[in-house]
């Protein structure tokens, strides 16, 4: 098992930035890959941005490319979700995510085993 607990959501208005952690303990973290997802209010959840358990490898959603960042921190058990220039259809809770894996070069997009509970980030316009 793998805790995980986002923080850093908040209010921001549009054009703004935000980081997000995502703090994970009971597991030994670089055996993890891990990512971030969004479920904007009557939507389904969807995948934003997903890092290698190395850290070598990245993958990110279309709506989201060279806006976001993800990042990790191995030492600190801690991935990052960097958001700049955020515009309000950001408005979501934000999820982060891991999976267990063998394969240290691979960033996936689904398939997460173990999630947090969510932060909320609101733009306005």
């Amino acid at each position: 098992q793998v805790q995980l607990v986002e923080s850093g959501g908040g209010l921001v208005q549009a054009g703004g930035s935000l980081r997000l952690p995502c703090a994970a303990s009971g597991r030994t973290f670089s055996s993890f890959a891990m990512g971030w997802f969004r479920q904007a209010p009557g939507k389904e959840r969807e995948f934003v941005a997903g890092i290698s358990k190395s850290g070598g490898r990245t993958s990110y959603a279309d709506s989201v490319k060279g806006r976001f960042t993800i990042s990790r921190d191995n030492a600190k058990n801690t991935v990052y979700l960097h958001m700049n220039s955020l515009k309000p259809e950001d408005t979501a809770v934000y999820y982060c995510a891991g999976k267990e894996t063998y394969y240290s070069g691979t960033a996936y997009r689904s398939g997460y085993d173990y999630w947090g509970q969510g932060t909320q980030v609101t733009v306005s316009s």
